[in-house]
């Protein structure tokens, strides 16, 4: 039987995922039956790392529908805000989770669980309370409304050890610039599967538009 992995290596392997991800779609999924295309259209474009948000009554059985179905997706669980979520995304077989801010209860479930934990911050104080309890890859939400890239810089001197996948705010105009910088290791955002096209099942234009991002991001 493997040794489990403990903080430091789990943190680890985030930070591998996260690197080699470049991009982490923010699926926020209404019809169960939307899924597994929709992570399909994803895997197909070239992105594997998937965001699947605790924000709609679909969303379990849908993240469960795609770890299931697209074995080649990387799925985590998004929008965790109770150790109840957390328990949920480790039942269903999440890869990892994902939390806007952290608590905590929070912080304490995860450092005691197996399962990869990306909690997020927005200030100084928030980031040394994560990376006291051993987490140093962190989410900054939201990214753009928290003081953007010159936060980050600001960060750099103090903190040249942590590591960040900024969210919200973030887009097909600024991606490449966040993803410049050091600390960054991904960026997070709903724009690379606009819902307008999930809903009408525009699955080819979903795969597209993700080829041609990774293409440019790779290139940049």
């Amino acid at each position: 039987m493997n040794k489990p992995l403990d903080i430091g290596q789990r943190q680890d392997h985030l930070r591998k995922l996260l690197k080699a991800a470049f991009v982490v779609p923010v699926l926020t999924i209404e019809r169960v039956a939307d899924a597994v295309p929709l992570a399909r259209a994803l895997v197909a474009g070239g992105i594997r790392t998937l965001e699947v948000t605790l924000r709609t009554e679909a969303a379990v059985e849908a993240a469960k529908a795609v770890i299931a179905e697209v074995p080649e997706a990387i799925v985590g669980i998004g929008t965790v805000l109770t150790p109840a979520d957390f328990q949920k995304a480790y039942a269903i077989g999440a890869r990892f989770t994902v939390s806007p801010g952290a608590t905590r209860e929070l912080l304490d479930i995860a450092a005691s669980s197996d399962l990869p934990f990306l909690p997020g911050v927005a200030s100084a104080s928030e980031l040394m309370q994560a990376r006291e309890r051993g987490f140093d890859v962190l989410k900054f939400f939201p990214a753009e409304q928290a003081g953007g890239i010159a936060m980050l810089r600001a960060w750099a001197g103090p903190f040249p050890d942590v590591r960040f996948c900024p969210t919200g705010g973030i887009g097909e105009a600024n991606a490449a610039s966040w993803l410049n910088e050091p600390m960054v290791l991904a960026v997070g955002g709903s724009w690379i599967c606009p819902s307008s096209m999930v809903r009408s099942g525009d699955w080819a234009g979903i795969t597209a538009m993700c080829a041609g991002t990774m293409k440019s991001l790779q290139a940049r």
